[in-house]
């Protein structure tokens, strides 16, 4: 009888580990996205609106912070159109085709994965700077790619270059080529397939891609950082002027610079939160 009572008391004591333990673990889970994200994240907000809101007008007003926004918002233009181009491409030719060096494209794909931005911001002042590869051409043509936009553009690019690739090619693997060959048994050629066949069913994964491309076309430091010089009201993007202006002592119009970059990470997930949420709609559908 009392090993009969022990065992039920061990037993009791399972059950109340168990039902502590979920609660528990969400505690931590709060407390550290707590620390990590959400005090910080206010603390941003509150010192940007520590003059009020006049002052936070006004340093929405400087010029040197409206020209970081104006070359952030130029290196998403030029940096998003042209990765997704390309990964559409890419997501095509490695999903529909098979050809030598099918891997070698996958790795090089995945590249800015897996190099920091710094290095690959070493990389091209390497090929195009003054005393690199290129640099005597382009000099001697009057051509100025490091510490001017084209450099900024081409380290953007690099650093965003996989996502719309890496989002569409699975996507692509899974609705297969039956509705594409029908089609074409049809009489639809090529363009027709695509912009009624295959772009239709891709358009969620592509979006998401294009999103994730843009949040980090917009928000790139380190590669940018390397190339541009961060000259004040020339070479500074967003992420460049916060560092720069709290080095300067400007805390408050860093703060500012700081939130807008906040706002359009905010932006970004709850685009990707439908986003996915649609995909997931539509992959249970078909």
């Amino acid at each position: 009888m009392v090993a009969f009572v022990k065992a039920r008391r061990q037993i009791a004591g399972v059950k109340e580990s168990k039902s502590l333990l979920p609660l528990a673990l969400i505690g931590i889970s709060l407390l550290y996205v707590g620390l990590i994200i959400i005090i910080p994240a206010a603390n941003v907000a509150v010192q940007a609106f520590s003059e009020g809101l006049s002052g936070f007008i006004k340093n929405l007003g400087d010029r040197n912070l409206q020209e970081a926004i104006r070359l952030t918002l130029l290196m998403g233009v030029i940096s998003v159109p042209l990765n997704t181009l390309f990964g559409l491409a890419a997501a095509f030719a490695i999903a529909r085709k098979q050809f030598p060096g099918k891997s070698l494209l996958l790795s090089v794909i995945d590249l800015p994965f897996s190099i920091s931005p710094v290095v690959a911001g070493l990389m091209i002042v390497l090929l195009y700077g003054r005393n690199g590869w290129l640099g005597p051409l382009l000099e001697s043509n009057d051509i100025k790619i490091i510490f001017a936009w084209p450099g900024m553009a081409l380290a953007t690019i690099f650093v965003s270059m996989p996502f719309v690739a890496r989002e569409v090619i699975p996507n692509l693997e899974e609705i297969g080529t039956d509705a594409e060959e029908a089609a074409s048994t049809l009489g639809a050629n090529g363009w027709q397939t695509f912009w009624r066949v295959t772009l239709p069913s891709i358009k969620w994964s592509m979006l998401y891609g294009v999103v994730l491309t843009t949040a980090r076309a917009l928000g790139e430091f380190g590669a940018v950082s390397v190339v541009s010089g961060s000259i004040t009201g020339k070479t500074q993007t967003l992420p460049l002027f916060v560092e720069e202006a709290y080095k300067q002592y400007q805390t408050t119009l860093s703060y500012t610079a700081a939130l807008l970059l906040g706002g359009i990470s905010l932006v970004t997930l709850v685009l990707k939160a439908l986003l996915e949420a649609r995909t997931g709609r539509q992959s249970r559908i078909h």
